[in-house]
């Protein structure tokens, strides 16, 4: 046996539990052509978790998480939970967990796919071999700064306030994984951030262009965030990989992965400096074609892969996924969202199947 691996499952809210019912069974079929072992645990967490326990993250969920060496999160949220107190929110518990396992760094691909190129709402030159890692800071910044909150004012008005800060530990790790990851793809590192009206993004460039001397072999560029947005749409392909705080790279990450076509084709990973990681597809829950067997598994899937590449340390299993994901797209099998004339229309089962049935034969 190659490795035997306890992983938590997170199916989540709306599509969730349909597209992790087709990456589990995908899985156990890796397992038995790469003799691994995969002990699942399920888990509540979001919407799920406040209908069963009356939050968002119970503390169960969370140690089962830590115990384990990798975690696969599906999906959460929903319109059922939207009015709810913030603190209540299906999205406090995604927030939480990201930082119950310390998870600060976060890897958003958006690579898109020969057969999908067609897909995107951008012309196919402007597209065409893109291939962008946006590596978002997770546990800090505006998210999780203090003070924050609506407070009532002397005049009796309402002001709501949250806090963008970043310590020079904070950014300079982030940094790290920015710059080891341009190293280990072409070489080109962009940091993103608003340098010329924060001042806590004038601390991250002058700590990210400190750091660059220790890595010669990356070419370092910063790029305002607005001026960022901007490129990504009209020139992607000269970004390879970009490092940016938390708020900045939730909005990034959402445009680059727009490029490919859907948004229900990409995967993340969030890693911490020791634990399990995080693997979970970019998309939301969808809620509107809950139950209707329509959801597009293919984000979650891959997922898996990067669980099984950075995580487990199994780039074969990763690559067979991989491998098996271009495979049933050139043959012409699509979900609804990435469905074109003349291409077969499956359901989110169905398109489990069809990886399933590619990976025995390859």
């Amino acid at each position: 046996m190659t490795g035997q691996y306890r992983i938590t499952l997170l199916p989540g809210d709306g599509i969730g539990p349909e597209i992790m019912s087709v990456t589990v069974e995908l899985l156990k079929v890796i397992g038995e052509k790469f003799n691994i072992q995969f002990d699942f645990t399920e888990a509540v967490i979001g919407g799920a978790a406040i209908d069963a326990t009356g939050e968002p993250l119970p503390a169960k969920t969370l140690e089962i998480c830590r115990n384990s060496d990798a975690v696969l999160l599906a999906a959460i949220g929903g319109y059922k939970w939207d009015n709810l107190p913030r603190h209540q929110r299906p999205e406090t518990g995604l927030l939480g967990l990201r930082a119950g396992l310390g998870l600060f760094a976060n890897l958003r691909p958006a690579t898109i796919f020969p057969q999908l190129v067609d897909a995107s709402t951008l012309k196919r030159e402007v597209v065409e071999g893109v291939d962008v890692m946006v590596v978002r800071e997770l546990t800090g910044g505006i998210y999780f700064g203090q003070p924050k909150g609506i407070f009532a004012t002397e005049t009796g008005q309402k002001r709501g306030v949250n806090t963008m800060g970043y310590t020079e530990a904070e950014i300079d790790r982030i940094a790290k994984v920015g710059f080891e990851t341009a190293q280990k793809r072409s070489g080109k590192l962009c940091s993103v951030d608003k340098a010329n009206v924060l001042d806590v993004s004038q601390l991250w460039r002058d700590r990210v262009t400190n750091m660059a001397q220790e890595y010669p072999d990356v070419e370092l560029s910063h790029l305002y965030v607005d001026n960022a947005a901007m490129q990504l749409v009209r020139a992607p392909k000269q970004f390879d990989t970009i490092v940016t705080g938390n708020l900045f790279g939730d909005i990034l990450s959402d445009i680059s992965a727009m490029l490919t076509g859907s948004i229900g084709m990409l995967p993340s990973a969030s890693l911490g400096a020791d634990g399990p990681g995080l693997f979970e597809p970019v998309h939301g829950s969808a809620p509107d074609i809950a139950g209707q067997n329509k959801a597009n598994p293919l984000a979650m899937v891959l997922s898996a892969a990067m669980m099984l590449r950075y995580e487990l340390n199994q780039p074969q299993a990763a690559n067979s996924i991989e491998k098996a994901v271009s495979q049933v797209l050139e043959r012409g099998d699509r979900t609804g969202d990435i469905m074109s004339e003349g291409m077969n229309l499956l359901g989110c089962t169905a398109m489990g199947e069809a990886l399933i049935e590619v990976i025995k034969i390859q």
